[in-house]
């Protein structure tokens, strides 16, 4: 899963050069290109196997998959018209809807939660996230982590971020800085997270700090007008994504490394199966009811943007937030799924 979102580069819709792929106008009438990225869940294996296409074409459509490296190319593609559907982050979303994007989130991929964590170093003397005070805190800012990281200890426990020592490394520097003793904690994800448990041990993670106050999680966007025009694709669409989350939540043991879902993942995004494996166990994957709910699309994901937007802020990201992110979340595909 990509987590770590570059922004500085992100392109505004009004100066996103038309034309970025030769495909504008292929899925005018009947063609659709769909962004995705190199993530696991139901949402690649439904691709993998075929569901998505089939339902697609019973509606009267074809889908164009295309795969990015990160969430700021396919808020690029989506501001240039070029792509009306695609996998982006929840700081990637708050940031292209500022900048003006015509987007509305539509469906939560998934809950970040145990594939970020706050990991600390063997001997560091730190037993409780209070205990960071003082401390070398190795974390890629203007990350996921980053976000969760500075709301852990401003409002879950209570601890002035300046009284921390929080140093800006990529995971690779992360994980140098941590074999040389230079750092006493991090907060990462895998492979890098997984290297650092083997001398340290989780003290917090996304999961818990998500619960106490907003969580990170990757969405699907679509651009509001194609969306609306387009009410047969997204009502099959959605229907997919319901009945796969439906699927894996309820048979998850039988996602092994050797199973068709999993494989079809691997497939698709490279990789093994048993690392697919271990970065869904990582991951939460609500069900259709619970994204209508008020936990996520109902109201959940509105204030996640919105803290995510004074995160941006406060990282000079950009400029201003705007006053409400709920014209960018839309529950009705999710609600209409869910019966």
């Amino acid at each position: 899963m990509i987590h770590f979102k570059h922004f500085k580069h992100l392109a505004s819709a009004a100066t996103v050069a038309a034309g970025v792929f030769t495909s504008c106008l292929a899925y005018a009438e009947t063609t659709v290109v769909v962004g995705y990225q190199q993530i696991v869940g139901p949402f690649v294996t439904a691709i993998a196997d075929g569901r998505f296409d089939a339902a697609a074409k019973e509606a009267g459509y074809t889908i164009d998959w295309r795969q990015f490296s990160s969430g700021g190319d396919i808020s690029t593609a989506l501001a240039s018209g070029n792509v009306p559907i695609g996998v982006i982050g929840s700081t990637g979303t708050t940031a292209a809807a500022t900048r003006g994007v015509e987007l509305e989130l539509f469906w939560i991929l998934d809950n970040i939660g145990k594939s970020e964590a706050l990991v600390v170093r063997n001997g560091s003397g730190i037993e409780k996230p209070e205990d960071l005070k003082g401390k070398n805190v190795g974390v890629p800012f203007v990350s996921t982590s980053h976000f969760h990281l500075l709301v852990g200890l401003e409002q879950v426990w209570k601890v002035d971020p300046r009284e921390v020592n929080i140093l800006n490394m990529k995971p690779p520097q992360i994980i140098a800085a941590w074999q040389r003793g230079d750092i006493d904690a991090a907060y990462v994800w895998p492979p890098a997270l997984t290297e650092l448990l083997k001398n340290g041990k989780t003290i917090a993670d996304s999961e818990v700090i998500g619960a106490a106050s907003v969580p990170t999680f990757d969405g699907l966007v679509a651009d509001k007008k194609w969306a609306t025009e387009n009410p047969k694709f997204m009502a099959a669409f959605t229907k997919v994504l319901a009945d796969s989350y439906a699927d894996y939540n309820k048979n998850k043991a039988a996602w092994t490394a050797d199973s068709p879902q999993v494989q079809g993942i691997v497939k698709l995004i490279g990789g093994d199966g048993a690392g697919a494996v271990e970065a869904l166990n990582l991951l939460s994957f609500p069900n259709a009811e619970e994204q209508a709910s008020d936990t996520w699309l109902g109201g959940g994901a509105i204030k996640a943007l919105n803290e995510s937007a004074k995160f941006l802020v406060a990282q000079k990201q950009i400029d201003k937030a705007l006053d409400d992110y709920a014209p960018f979340v839309n529950s009705s595909y999710a609600k209409d799924a869910s019966k």
